[in-house]
């Protein structure tokens, strides 16, 4: 099925099971710990053994020999397996770095070997036994000693900004920086590889089914239909498991090896060094107005680092579309630095760009005398800045806005910074817009109803916390009139129909799609077997009528079944309009007049996201991007050796993250809206909307608390102390 126009008669906006605030189906499993995870998989052919990593102790150079013949002699070890003995590897998907490398070394704890051994713990230790020799090049660790060296033409560029930009009545210019970030999911990168003759399945905790198919299958020089890839449970990924990571390589390349099933995961200091991660950056953004607050002139320009052949992080892509303006400059800039991979990671270029523009857009309004709120609304645009032709499908960006002030109580805060305290608290109040992208993916499922008057959707879509099993079976529901018992969702199973995959925030609204297109094409193939056209009959309490005619969809279903698979292809008519999310984050702090401890103490996010299918997911995704929000503001950092190359507090000990103490009761509204041209579903997604503009939010409200302007991420103790006034 193609989407090339909004249905006249659309099933879903019936909305009896979509849109309600149903519990998770695959809650039940989770709690009770019977959801299988990629670690606790077993093969039936075969007991186990197990994998373990052996990576790089260099950031860049090669590898002038390996010693290996202690550990093959180690108790329990079936096999070792380094780019020598590996075979021929193809390179995968360019995205993917070198997952098994040798001699050259291209970062810090990229892998070089995996030993298999009977047990996890003979693995581990005849791993350490592996003499590596090294010969050490010199690298590229520091992004800002880099800076001054990348130059280039701005990516986009509108009107003249370099001639309206000094002639602005009011300008401001300031560099802002991020850090590294780690995506710190609670399940690491874990797979269990089996072969079968020339074929082999991965168990493994992975977001893109299909994507990660391809890149194993080109890697071991395989025919894509010889790689099952199963991953129907997935504890947490946020773009870290987007795509073939060595886990899932070696596990392979040691089963063919030790002719065994291998289970093997990354240890978190290699999750973190010999995975991907956010990069850093440093941004510089140039705003210009006119007396009345109108901007006249808007430039945002980006440096962000990256491994050879990778993409700068694109964080002022959001820019580019979140506010008005004449004249306009927007520039990436890629510094080929010697880390660990950095990739996508929720929210990719908007996470760090709104943390960044939503800061300057509160500068700004200072320096023009304008209330926040009211200077984002003056500026306000509902066509694209670049092409006024195109306009925005749906935008309530001023919406959210308002109704956040008024919900949060915006107008007793006090404009003038430090005035508010709370005995030793000094306490805060700020804002931040965000906006997301509401990008769709081409989308397939299959459908089955059975004699029982069950309903089985099959999908290679993943749940990675998100909700994706409950709100494809609200979808099923609708579509077929069935109650929400009657209906069972497989997942994450690369023998089922290829889905967008979680991802982008695309995955709800474009999978959900993929559901509908199949059940189209199975209420057609039900009313067709009973002589009638799918567009004169009625399906509602399991069953499909017409006329003064009921049947039981069980009956007509027979002893056979009926089975019925389609994909949801997007036409080029919705690219006429912008499609976009938008968030208004409101955020309370308190600031210790002493210490400069910062507490959260209220957080709101009120978004505009289009039709929401399940309220209760939904909200669950906002308010774990909020907290997420939160980590980037005070706490999360990947600190570089720059002189060796890596992160140093590679673990969930020194990486800090928030935790149950550091969040108050958190605030999330849906404004009403559907969105006929973005899908069957009218919906967009909210998943990477929550994060966008929260960074910003806690930094604004610490600015308002106290006085202070840190624009060097994350806003800690010592960067508040130095500033701050005696208390």
């Amino acid at each position: 099925m193609k989407f090339d126009s909004p249905a006249t008669t659309n099933p879903i906006d019936q909305m009896k099971v979509v849109g309600k605030p149903v519990d998770r189906i695959d809650g039940r499993y989770k709690v009770t710990g019977t959801a299988t995870y990629a670690y606790e998989w077993h093969d039936a052919t075969a007991a186990p053994a197990y994998g373990y990593p052996v990576v790089a102790g260099i950031a860049r150079g090669r590898i002038r020999a390996m010693e290996l013949s202690e550990a093959r002699a180690a108790p329990g070890v079936l096999a070792i397996v380094t780019a020598e003995n590996a075979g021929k590897l193809g390179k995968g998907d360019k995205n993917v770095a070198r997952l098994l490398a040798g001699p050259e070394i291209e970062h810090y704890h990229q892998a070089i070997a995996v030993v298999v051994a009977e047990t996890f713990e003979q693995a581990r230790a005849a791993a350490a036994l592996i003499r590596v020799d090294y010969e050490a090049a010199e690298g590229h660790f520091d992004l800002a000693a880099m800076k001054d060296g990348l130059h280039g033409s701005p990516d986009q560029e509108v009107g003249d900004f370099e001639g309206a930009f000094p002639a602005a009545a009011v300008r401001l210019d300031e560099t802002y920086t991020t850090p590294d970030h780690s995506h710190a999911m609670m399940e690491p990168h874990a797979t269990l590889a089996a072969w079968q003759g020339d074929e082999v399945t991965i168990w493994t905790s992975n977001q893109m089914i299909d994507w990660t198919r391809s890149d194993l299958a080109m890697t071991l020089g395989l025919p894509k239909d010889k790689v099952h890839v199963v991953s129907p449970y997935i504890g947490g990924g946020f773009g870290g498991k987007l795509f073939l990571r060595a886990d899932a390589l070696l596990a392979a390349l040691g089963a063919r090896a030790a002719r065994r099933p291998v289970k093997m995961a990354l240890p978190r200091p290699m999750m973190i060094n010999n995975a991907t991660h956010r990069p850093a950056t440093i941004q510089r953004i140039r705003i210009g107005a006119d007396a009345d607050g109108r901007i006249t002139a808007i430039g945002h320009e980006t440096w962000s680092g990256n491994l050879e052949g990778g993409d700068a992080e694109n964080a002022s892509d959001q820019t580019r579309l979140l506010y008005a303006g004449a004249n306009r400059m927007m520039a990436s800039r890629l510094a080929r630095l010697d880390l660990p991979e950095g990739n996508a990671m929720r929210a990719p270029g908007e996470a760090p760009g709104l943390m960044v523009l939503e800061i300057a857009i509160d500068e700004m309004a200072e320096k023009l005398g304008m209330d926040p709120i009211e200077f984002r609304a003056l500026n306000d645009t509902q066509v694209d800045p670049e092409d006024p032709d195109r306009p925005f499908s749906k935008r309530q960006l001023v919406e959210c806005m308002r109704m956040g002030a008024e919900r949060f109580g915006w107008s007793g805060r006090n404009a003038i910074p430090g005035r508010v305290r709370d005995g030793r608290w000094l306490v805060g109040i700020g804002m931040a817009a965000g906006y997301r992208g509401a990008l769709v993916m081409t989308s397939g499922a299959r459908v089955r109803l059975d004699g029982d008057g069950m309903v089985t959707v099959e999908t290679d879509m993943t749940d990675i916390g998100t909700g994706s099993y409950t709100i494809i079976a609200q979808t099923a529901a609708e579509m077929m009139g069935v109650p929400l018992e009657k209906v069972a969702v497989r997942l994450g199973d690369s023998h089922f129909p290829v889905s967008a995959g979680s991802g982008g925030q695309f995955g709800a609204n474009s999978a959900t799609a993929g559901v509908y297109a199949a059940c189209v094409k199975l209420r057609a193939a039900i009313a067709r077997k009973m002589g009638l056209n799918s567009d004169a009959v009625v399906f509602a309490d399991g069953k499909i009528a017409t006329g003064d005619r009921t049947v039981p969809l069980a009956s007509v279903a027979g002893g056979e079944g009926i089975v019925a698979e389609d994909t949801m292809e997007f036409g080029e008519f919705n690219e006429a309009t912008v499609q976009g999310t938008f968030v208004g984050h409101f955020v309370e702090v308190g600031v210790d007049a002493l210490t400069a401890e910062v507490r959260i103490r209220r957080m709101l996010a009120v978004c505009a996201a289009g039709r929401i299918l399940n309220p209760k997911t939904a909200r669950s995704q906002v308010i774990g991007a909020m907290t997420m929000g939160v980590g980037a503001a005070l706490m999360e950092e990947l600190a570089v050796d720059r002189k060796r190359g890596f992160f140093v507090n590679h673990d969930l000990a020194g990486y800090e993250v928030p935790v149950h103490a550091d969040i108050p009761e958190q605030e999330v509204i849906f404004l009403e809206e559907t969105d006929p041209l973005s899908s069957p579903m009218k919906a967009k997604g909210v998943g990477e909307l929550g994060l966008c503009g929260v960074g910003a939010a806690v930094a604004n409200a610490i600015y308002n608390a106290t006085g202070v302007r840190v624009r060097d991420y994350p806003i800690t103790l010592d960067k508040l102390l130095e500033a701050m006034p005696p208390a």
